[in-house]
């Protein structure tokens, strides 16, 4: 899949995030749970939930509303 987030468990502010994915309809994405991938915490830890372009390297982080997500979307192409 071209897109993931990068999310915790029991995370308000990820909830927060799907909620303006889908406000966006943001591209179908995979959600990685870096509570699960030990390896993810030291890049992650603090800065989740961030949405990422597995073909470009890109992320945006929190915050973000349906705009910008729209915004960087587009900015991709």
């Amino acid at each position: 899949m071209r897109f993931v987030l990068y999310q915790r468990d029991y995370c308000h502010l990820c909830d927060l995030a799907l909620a303006e994915l889908a406000a966006a309809r943001a591209p179908e994405f995979d959600s990685v749970f870096i509570d699960d991938v030990p390896e993810l915490e030291p890049v992650y830890g603090t800065r989740v939930p961030v949405f990422r372009d597995t073909l470009s390297g890109a992320e945006i982080g929190w915050p973000f509303d349906a705009v910008g997500i729209t915004n960087w979307l587009a900015s991709l192409d």
